[in-house]
């Protein structure tokens, strides 16, 4: 799709996933539109940091308030909806904002992209929302399990999804993205959590060891999720993004560690397990859809993205604590 000209927004484009897409758009010509979250400060998260951030504009706000999504969308042809709160520990913490923002934060933007006749509604999903493998690989039809609350929300938001393409027609697709990593992500997430504090120090303070994840490069997702925008194929499915290959969190922890030539100590840390009962013990990802629909399949191995990952923080640590644990 020759994306040059055509107007976008992206939602929760101030994040890792939202910063590298808009980053991608602007290098293919699109005319793009980031809504990032409002603060006094007037910074705008990870695209302060790009070089490409004078030519986006930006639209601070919330995503549950109609006025500034409206005037968000006007003029557009296509939204990636990626704004969400998505720290599982955290949700369980502050539930009602998670669906203030998950839930009704995704209505707010279906009501208007209804009524303003968008052309292509693209939404993000998690693969949080099938809970822990009863299979694998794990394909589109595997049962959705809200384990924790973000999980919970996400599943809500597909479903909304989900009703407003069969309710009003409007033509939206799911993007289902499974463990994504890579440069300006937070430490809440697993691959930056290892990777900084092997930098920090010799000891890798973690949560549960056991569980297995499938492991995506940043850079394989956003053409995910560019693939799903252009595909006519694509409307009304919920399409998985993942490679198939899934690695515990100690062996992971032990290969960036090889990777970067350290010898590290890993800890167990009791405030980083989750509950029991809401661990997602196994991830791994059927992307036969996503390769029959959209031709996509990861570019990326592990080593590669993690090495790529690995020399991103080791130029930025200093943007990130390393002696507290991120919620």
């Amino acid at each position: 799709m020759d994306w040059s000209g055509k107007s976008v927004l992206v939602t929760g484009a101030d994040g890792c996933i939202g910063s590298h897409l808009v980053e991608k758009l602007v290098r293919l010509g699109a005319k793009t539109k980031a809504l990032v979250y409002y603060n006094a400060f007037g910074r705008r998260g990870w695209l302060d940091h790009l070089e490409s951030g004078d030519r986006v504009e930006v639209i601070p706000g919330d995503i549950g308030e109609r006025a500034i999504v409206d005037r968000a969308l006007r003029g557009t042809e296509t939204v990636f909806h990626l704004a969400a709160l998505i720290g599982v520990p955290y949700s369980s913490q502050a539930p009602e904002s998670y669906v203030r923002t998950n839930v009704q934060g995704t209505l707010t933007l279906l009501q208007a992209a209804r009524d303003l006749g968008l052309k292509r509604f693209v939404h993000a999903s998690t693969s949080e929302v099938y809970g822990s493998a009863r299979y694998v690989p794990m394909d589109e039809q595997h049962p959705l399990q809200g384990r924790s609350v973000y999980a919970a929300t996400k599943i809500g938001a597909d479903k909304l999804v989900e009703a407003f393409h069969h309710s009003f027609d409007l033509p939206a697709v799911i993007v289902r993205p499974f463990n994504t990593f890579g440069p300006r992500q937070s430490t809440r997430a697993v691959v930056p959590t290892i990777i900084t504090q092997c930098l920090a120090g010799d000891t890798v303070c973690l949560g549960n060891l056991h569980p297995t994840r499938d492991l995506n490069y940043v850079e394989d997702i956003t053409e995910g999720f560019l693939a799903a925008a252009a595909s006519d194929k694509a409307v009304g499915k919920t399409i998985n993004l993942g490679s198939g290959l899934e690695i515990s969190i100690g062996e992971l922890a032990r290969f960036i560690a090889k990777l970067m030539h350290k010898e590290i100590a890993i800890r167990q840390d009791a405030q980083r397990l989750r509950p029991a009962q809401s661990e997602v013990e196994r991830l791994c990802a059927d992307h036969t859809l996503a390769h029959d629909l959209l031709g996509w399949q990861p570019r990326f191995s592990l080593e590669q993205g993690l090495s790529l990952s690995i020399d991103w923080f080791k130029e930025n640590l200093g943007k990130y604590r390393t002696d507290a644990y991120e919620v």
